[in-house]
């Protein structure tokens, strides 16, 4: 994959851009690749070029990337103040749950109709899922969609108000925790020790929830990247993204370790359908 320029707006031109409505929404979704369907959510403040660097190395992996536009200026690199202002839209949108635990996103039922809709168009044993910091756990309420077969959470961050909260309704909870068990299944957790919003009790209490079914990774903050543009600059001044602001792109880093294993959990579940 060619290097693109992180620090100006991504054209995205590689990306198919779709219109598709589900359950009476219609939202754009950014579309790449072959293979079995991977669904990639956007951290805040939305689809970046570091987000979409990490779409292409899906892409590129063997997978068809199917990347939703849910906040944000799709391929944008916003400043503090605009990057806020999507934030603070984002937190009292209908579609999402940023304050209270045990309660699951609305948006959430759109997304698993997307990849019941992706696993039709593209085959396989199933669909990948990757939730990021404000999505972070919309991965996990994505396996009440029996296509979903390997979730990723990456820095899950809401409840943003109860740091050992899980953004899920209990009874969710308890049916994805069923399927995992039989359907012997897991779900990737990562997060960085000194992360102020995705902290260790929300790992805790995934880690209470779903049992050994859950694989928790914490890298620790001297891996992170601190060179991230200035949204995060100001407003998350410290280790947070895993795998896009704060992921250094050289071989053996941790951050590169994270992300070859988080492709290669997507292949070991949806091209073998191995555990």
């Amino acid at each position: 994959m060619a290097k693109r320029d992180l620090t100006v707006d991504d054209p995205l031109d590689d990306f198919t851009k779709r219109e598709i409505a589900l359950n009476g929404a219609a939202k754009v979704v950014h579309v790449a690749g072959q293979g079995p369907a991977v669904i990639v959510m956007t951290e805040m403040p939305g689809i970046s070029p570091h987000v979409a660097r990490f779409s292409r190395w899906v892409r590129d992996a063997g997978f068809t990337v199917y990347m939703p536009s849910l906040f944000g200026r799709d391929g944008a690199v916003p400043d503090a103040k605009e990057g806020a202002a999507v934030f603070q839209r984002a937190c009292v949108s209908a579609e999402f749950r940023a304050f209270g635990a045990n309660q699951s996103s609305p948006v959430t039922q759109w997304l698993r109709a997307l990849a019941k809709q992706a696993h039709g168009e593209c085959g396989g044993p199933g669909v990948g899922a990757i939730g990021m910091c404000f999505t972070g756990n919309f991965a996990l309420s994505m396996m009440l969609e029996k296509s979903v077969l390997a979730p990723v959470l990456s820095q899950p961050s809401l409840p943003l108000d109860k740091p050992d909260g899980l953004d899920i309704a209990p009874d969710e909870l308890t049916a994805v925790r069923e399927r995992l068990d039989r359907d012997d299944l897991t779900v990737m957790g990562y997060r960085f020790a000194g992360d102020q919003i995705c902290r260790a009790e929300r790992f805790a209490a995934l880690s209470a929830a779903l049992g050994d079914r859950f694989v928790a990774r914490t890298l620790p903050d001297s891996a992170a990247n601190p060179d991230t543009p200035s949204f995060f600059a100001k407003h998350v001044p410290y280790p947070h993204s895993v795998v896009t602001v704060n992921l250094i792109d050289e071989a053996g880093q941790p951050t590169i370790v994270a992300r070859d294993e988080i492709l290669a959990f997507f292949a070991r579940r949806l091209t073998s359908g191995s555990a």
